[in-house]
């Protein structure tokens, strides 16, 4: 019986391990593998800010319950959850003009965001330039963490003090189905067996259903992001987020005027060839995250996006955040880019392979604001929402 559990989670990413978080409240017995000897995959490559803000509306409520869960584990166990809000920095009236809609459809949402003047901004956000700014709206409710540090941390507290079995270096071989439980084997001959598999990683993915993965709608998205030397006496707090983003972010595209705004723009222009939005982020070393760019190819592909990082895209990004926020310094002491699988047509990939297999997968760069809330309801879903008892 020690190799057989209620629920297999296949994939140690924040995905991933949200599943494992929600089956275990639900009282079942369950086990996460990774093929890695520790998670280093999207979820530790990304910038860390979970906002709600800039998702959908469908996405903004998994977001918003994906709040309260952080900060119910975060009050219980240090994940490095730091709740100081997000801004959006508009820079010129058409940017205010989404900001106030968008401030409108949070308001019917029943979250709550402040508008904020120049004047505001500038006190707030020591360095803002203000040739830059025209105004801000503001997210209080909103958390940054360290995504490096983040995933290691809520696996050991699900470890410690919720009963998680983890299995590193066990790359998933085959997943079958027998009878009521699904056999799970490794490239090592260890195996393990679960009444439900959910397979959460695109490499497990492709490796155990290639057919299916091969006439998936996934794509893969490179991400390039910077990291400054720690800045003296520089305090930036929350998630900084300018009027790129404004134009970007799903949450501005049901803004009445949003298509209208995005029409005008130029079409041969290095932000758009490239997908790049300023983000600021101060880090708890007290550095700065700068990013980020975005760049796609079929998830079949993934090598037609090279492998290294492309300097001109980093030099541009410095430019342009050079005009937006004077920090004390730009010296860059880390670079590094990120891979997250994204479906064209959908919000995310889901499969049911003989009732008791699920592939869950491509939830792009929603991952980390996300996944907390969407895993929730899909562990319910998949096991019926019968809660079992202890």
């Amino acid at each position: 019986m020690d190799n057989k559990y209620d629920a297999v989670i296949v994939g140690g990413g924040v995905l991933g391990t949200f599943h494992a978080y929600h089956a275990l409240e639900l009282g079942l017995k369950v086990c996460l593998v990774d093929k890695d000897a520790y998670p280093r995959g999207a979820t530790t490559q990304n910038f860390g800010q979970v906002v709600p803000s800039g998702m959908d509306s469908k996405w903004q409520k998994f977001g918003m319950e994906s709040l309260k869960i952080y900060k119910e584990i975060q009050s219980q166990f240090d994940i490095s959850i730091r709740q100081n809000g997000t801004v959006y920095l508009a820079s010129n009236e058409e940017e205010e003009q989404l900001l106030m809609e968008l401030r409108a459809i949070n308001n019917g949402n029943d979250y709550i965001s402040k508008m904020l003047t120049k004047q505001e901004c500038l006190a707030n956000y020591p360095g803002l330039r203000k040739e830059y700014v025209t105004a801000g709206l503001f997210f209080p409710d909103e958390v940054t963490v360290e995504p490096r540090t983040m995933i290691h941390k809520l696996q050991k507290y699900l470890m410690d003090q919720k009963g998680l079995d983890i299995r590193f270096d066990f790359p998933v071989v085959s997943c079958e189905s027998k009878e009521e439980w699904v056999s799970i084997q490794s490239t090592t001959g260890d195996a393990i067996c679960g009444k439900k598999v959910i397979v959460c990683n695109g490499a497990e993915f492709k490796n155990l259903y290639p057919e299916l993965f091969a006439t998936s709608d996934l794509e893969v998205s490179k991400l390039q992001m910077m990291q400054t030397k720690p800045q003296k006496n520089y305090e930036l707090k929350g998630s900084i987020l300018t009027g790129w983003s404004i134009r970007r972010y799903e949450a501005f595209h049901e803004c009445p005027s949003f298509a209208g705004i995005k029409e005008k723009e130029p079409k041969n222009s290095l932000q758009k060839k490239w997908g790049v939005h300023i983000l600021f982020k101060q880090a708890a070393d007290g550095s700065v995250i700068l990013g980020d760019s975005h760049q796609y190819a079929d998830a079949h592909r993934v090598e037609d996006l090279g492998y290294d990082l492309d300097m001109d895209i980093d030099n541009f990004m410095i430019d342009e955040a050079r005009k937006i926020i004077d920090l004390p310094t730009y010296q860059i002491q880390n670079r590094w880019y990120g891979m997250y699988s994204q479906c064209r047509n959908s919000d995310i990939f889901q499969k049911t392979i003989d009732h008791n297999i699920h592939i869950v997968t491509g939830i792009g760069g929603k991952g980390m604001t996300g996944s907390a809330g969407f895993a929730k309801k899909n562990i319910t879903t998949i096991f019926n929402k019968q809660k079992i008892k202890l």
